[in-house]
């Protein structure tokens, strides 16, 4: 590691690849250091089960893939990205055998709801308007808004309990559940404030850009990111595990796609004992249980209406959504969790061998859970899929303990990179005027522990690196 860099970025997941390319860009030279011997971080792609069956080990489905303001500035498609957009971004499916879906049409989407179709329909039209005048102010650093009026009147619906608010909206369960689903995105009570956020953006990205996911798996984002970065000059050094920052060569900046509790074991030298303190005591989540599956055959919905939909949210109605989410903050474990599933291999052949399936699938447990959530899982599946364990040719999991050891950042299974709840979110990992910046000059965080958050947007990375260039360039 003799050569030396006008900056250096450690980790290869989104936020690394953001802040990297966006320094390059710049006319910096710039070295990325990667631990594991491939790059992507939460983006990577395997063959997990049996041969000829790739899985996302990961992130699966991808709404801000094409939604991130800096992912849509940037070519991909020209380094072999191609996303996959199913005809429904999501199912919702309840024990009557229906389901509510996700279409690009509010219209189409509204005529799902019953009753609660108009109410829906006013809702997310007045937000798909504005949508273009909050994306930036959404999705960065607390600032003072572009469009402050257009802000105070979405602040009004997103800081709410989704509970609370979905009651208010809607008047019948399946409007309700719905929305409960995707607000259970958040990984918080959804008796907490700001849990409606999370329903809204995912309802309105579905409407915006759709929930695509990446042909060949999520691996392939990271491959684009990696041709694009490189064609910029970058240079990416694979199986180096970073242990303090001395081993690193001479740079003016480094950033870090990391979460606070590795930076603290990194760069413990360089930070000052209030800023490790308060690292400290950065609060993680929930962490997730996940199993990948080979299928015989896709899976037997009783709403067929699943069969056109990417992502499916396993749950019934907000009572037992809202259930399940408050138990993992008790510390249990639910016996009828809320399971977000991908079922990717049925808009892309190349998942699995012609004819064959793949799914994937995860629910919520306190985090550092060691517990087998297997069969529980697929109770769950089975009980608006019946016979879908008949279709089970192989399968393989991972708790929240041993996702912590696949990728340190997700600290006790936490995928989300910290909690994100309104004293944890626009000032993470700490209250400062500049959040990516450490009290060391020079040193960045630029990890999901950062704002935005949790998900693969690169607005993590984007913004530190703007910090970074404001600052030290």
């Amino acid at each position: 590691m003799s050569k030396n860099y006008d900056a250096i970025v450690i980790g290869t997941g989104p936020n690394g690849f953001a802040a990297a390319i966006t320094l390059a860009q710049a006319g910096l030279s710039v070295g990325m250091f990667e631990a594991k011997d491939t790059i992507g971080g939460g983006m990577r792609s395997t063959e997990l089960t049996l041969p000829g069956y790739v899985h996302d080990v990961c992130s699966a489905i991808h709404p801000l893939g094409v939604g991130s303001p800096f992912f849509r500035s940037l070519p991909l498609e020209k380094h072999g990205l191609k996303w996959i957009f199913p005809s429904a971004a999501l199912a919702h499916p309840f024990d009557d055998g229906t389901a509510v879906t996700l279409e690009p049409s509010i219209e189409k989407t509204s005529k799902n709801l019953g009753i609660d179709g108009a109410a829906y329909r006013r809702i997310l039209t007045d937000c798909v308007k504005r949508w273009d005048n909050l994306i930036d102010d959404l999705l960065g650093p607390l600032h003072f808004p572009k469009h402050p009026l257009q802000m105070a009147w979405f602040a009004g619906f997103c800081l709410q309990p989704a509970t609370k608010l979905a009651r208010q909206l809607f008047r019948e369960e399946r409007a309700r559940g719905f929305f409960a689903g995707l607000a259970a995105h958040s990984m918080l009570p959804l008796e907490r404030y700001l849990t409606s956020a999370f329903a809204l953006i995912l309802n309105i990205l579905g409407h915006t850009t759709g929930w695509p996911i990446p042909e060949g798996g999520s691996q392939n984002i990271a491959n684009a990111l990696a041709s694009f970065f490189r064609s910029l000059g970058g240079e990416i050094h694979t199986n180096s595990p970073i242990e303090c920052l001395e081993q690193l060569p001479s740079s003016q900046v480094v950033l870090c796609d990391v979460s606070p509790k590795q930076l603290l074991k990194i760069a413990s030298n360089q930070l000052s004992d209030r800023y490790k303190r308060i690292l400290e005591n950065y609060r993680y989540g929930p962490g997730v249980f996940k199993v990948d599956w080979a299928l015989s055959q896709p899976i037997p919905w009783k709403a067929k209406e699943c069969l056109r939909a990417g992502a499916v949210h396993l749950g019934g109605t907000l009572e037992e959504i809202a259930q399940s989410e408050r138990e993992v903050w008790e510390n249990l474990h639910p016996q009828k969790p809320y399971i977000i599933l991908a079922q990717q291999s049925l808009f892309d052949s190349t998942r699995a061998p012609k004819g064959k399936h793949t799914a994937w699938g995860y629910c919520h447990v306190p985090n550092g859970s060691d517990i087998n959530m297997t069969e529980v899982i697929e109770a769950q599946i089975e009980r608006f899929a019946p016979g879908f364990k008949d279709c089970i040719l192989a399968k393989t999991t991972k708790s929240a303990q041993q996702f912590e050891q696949y990728n340190p950042n997700y600290v006790g299974g936490d995928i989300n990179g910290g909690v994100q709840d309104l004293s944890q979110l626009f000032t993470r990992p700490a209250a400062r005027l500049v959040p990516y910046s450490t009290p060391h000059k020079g040193l960045y965080i630029c990890s999901a522990s950062t704002p935005p958050g949790g998900g693969v947007h690169g607005m993590c990375g984007y913004h530190a690196a703007q910090a970074a260039l404001k600052q030290c360039f």
